[in-house]
């Protein structure tokens, strides 16, 4: 039968022949194409493809009829590839079509299955390019439902879609054809994340990118760059859910995987030239993802610590300590299981990365600054890439990821002059940065720079006021630090607000949502900080006080006349109407005692 279904010179061994040159031209030569003719090996591939088409239709009648039609399914499904590939959507869609058409019947059978699951992924791509994104669903999930339904009914090693053109002597193996169907079904998880996403499914989308990166690993069927970035990626989404032993798995994964690229050949390896060209840049995205871990892992602990000021609250760190030491030994062994990657060689260059840092809440300042130290190691390798000159605003963003990891450290020190060093750390980061950027360009970025600036001042202040208050007597070193920090958090806020005036430095009556909560808070702390600067001189304190009054007036007047602005400063507001009763009283008080004007 074999010999009969060849159908002109050669034979069968001619077609398959010319099946494979065809292949080999898809997946080889047309690597090699020029830029002027990118296509030029997949149309030779489909001439090719379609004369065994020929071949086979000359011999349908000496044939098997299964045998034949899975042939031309075979055929269908090749010509739907290359059409997709050639950016021929509709012929793809049409070829991919009469290949599910032909195999529907037998789509259960060993011989039609894997192919089957691979004609529906390759439907999902293709609706997935038309920005039909529910329809790529529906084959990508019929697709997992049959590979679901033949291992719990078969499950034997299905034949590869290449073995329908080859002969007895070049078929696989049962381990290469079981490696080959993994490898399809892995594509389907993979396909399927990515639909989920697009979704908003973003639990669904995580659950799969997980399954789909075990997969890989398990089938060596990965490109560890790419690899590595799913992974870091991944852990992203487990930070946002405070997933943290998960999110630390996934980014040592990811630098385990990362640190194979260009000396481990995998299965999937088609490593480039601009790949390679790519390394330093994908190995500083992970570095930035490794940062982001330490910074959440930190700030969810400081959220869980503070008390209503924002302080460390004592009793809270020892009732949490005394909870971890009991919960931590059972947790650790039953979520592990479930989330492990790789083989045995694997999961131990990811747990000895794993214990280069903690995936539990720090609840003192030991355990915040090695979680700190961490961060700041991948910050100084984020920043060897991500240098000033090419990438500003990745390396402002760096260095603002920096100054965040000093802010959350300074919540764990107990000693206030220390905590004031570190605030100092972020200014110094901070301030020639901002220098240096042209706010017609970067406004945004100016922006926070300003808040960030400013409120880190304000800190300051407020931490050289209760450190005065320790001392018997206010000295002239001390007053004259607490105003030079208050006028610099002034400036930087008054920047801030100057920057949302119109061409004609104009204030907005009506501000916009984006920024009516930092402009406010923005008007609060100036009231606050003209209340807190110190002078001998009773005129120039009046004259303070007028103007911490007139701010604390603009934000009570601007919520009557907007009330829908209230629940945005909250807290604010009731202060400022508070200092709106008492300090006309004050204000009066302190004019009566001046000398009467000459």
């Amino acid at each position: 039968m074999a010999a009969a279904a060849g159908g002109g010179g050669g034979g069968w061994p001619a077609v398959c022949g010319k099946f494979r040159a065809a292949r080999t031209l898809s997946a080889v030569e047309s690597l090699k194409d020029p830029e002027t003719e990118p296509y030029r090996s997949k149309y030779s591939a489909r001439a090719l493809l379609q004369e065994v088409k020929q071949l086979l239709s000359a011999a349908e009648e000496c044939g098997e009829a299964q045998v034949l039609a899975v042939r031309r399914a075979v055929l269908e499904y090749e010509l739907g590839v290359n059409h997709t590939d050639t950016e021929e959507l509709s012929a793809g869609e049409e070829h991919l079509q009469r290949c599910t058409q032909l195999l529907e019947p037998h789509r259960l059978s060993p011989d039609c299955v894997s192919l089957y699951i691979q004609a529906q992924n390759n439907l999902g791509i293709l609706w997935s390019q038309r920005d039909e994104i529910e329809t790529a669903q529906t084959y990508l999930e019929s697709a997992e439902a049959l590979y679901n339904q033949y291992m719990k009914e078969d499950g034997n090693p299905p034949l590869d879609p290449s073995e329908h053109f080859m002969a007895e002597e070049e078929k696989l193996t049962d381990q290469e054809r079981s490696k080959r169907f993994e490898k399809a079904y892995t594509h389907t998880l993979y396909y399927l994340a990515q639909v989920y996403q697009h979704l908003d499914m973003i639990e669904k989308a995580a659950q799969y990118c997980h399954t789909t990166l075990k997969r890989q690993l398990e089938y060596c069927g990965y490109y560890p760059v790419e690899w590595a970035r799913n992974a870091a990626t991944l852990s992203q989404y487990y930070l946002s859910k405070e997933c943290f032993m998960e999110a630390r798995h996934c980014l040592a994964a990811a630098s385990v995987i990362f640190s194979q690229a260009g000396q481990v050949p995998s299965a999937e390896d088609n490593e480039t030239e601009q790949d390679q060209h790519d390394l330093p840049e994908r190995k500083a995205e992970i570095a930035r993802c490794w940062i982001k871990y330490c910074l959440n892992l930190l700030q969810s602990a400081r959220k869980l610590l503070e008390d209503n000021i924002g302080e460390l609250d004592p009793d809270r760190q020892l009732e949490l300590k005394a909870q971890r030491k009991k919960e931590e030994d059972e947790k650790e062994k039953g979520r592990k299981k479930a989330v492990l990657f790789g083989t045995s060689d694997i999961c131990d260059s990811v747990l000895a990365m794993e214990e280069k840092v903690s995936s539990v809440y720090p609840l003192d300042f030991q355990e915040a600054r090695e979680i700190f130290l961490v961060g700041q190691n991948y910050v100084q390798e984020a920043k060897e890439f991500f240098q000033v000159d090419g990438y500003v605003t990745d390396h402002i963003e760096i260095v603002q990821d920096h100054s965040a990891l000093f802010k959350v450290l300074a919540f764990f020190e107990e000693d206030y002059e220390r905590r004031c060093k570190m605030h100092k750390r972020r200014i110094d980061m901070l301030e020639p940065i901002y220098a240096d950027l042209n706010p017609q360009y970067y406004l945004l970025i100016c922006r926070q720079l300003q808040c960030e600036l400013a409120d880190t001042y304000y800190e300051m202040m407020d931490l050289k006021v209760a450190i005065g208050n320790r001392l018997e007597k206010l000295d002239s070193h001390t007053v004259k630090k607490i105003n030079s920090l208050a006028q610099f958090a002034i400036k930087y806020y008054e920047l801030f607000l100057d920057s949302l005036r119109n061409p004609d430095k104009v204030f907005p009556e009506k501000l916009e949502e984006d920024v009516l909560r930092p402009a406010m808070v923005a008007k609060f702390h100036i009231a606050r900080l003209y209340g807190k600067l110190i002078t001998s001189d009773s005129k120039k304190q009046l004259e303070n006080m007028q103007t911490s009054l007139e701010y604390y007036t603009f934000l009570v007047d601007y919520c009557e006349k907007y009330p829908d602005s209230v629940p945005a400063v909250e807290t604010e507001l009731e202060l400022s109407k508070e200092m709106v009763t008492l300090l006309p009283t004050s204000i009066e008080r302190l004019r009566a005692k001046l000398p009467p004007c000459v």
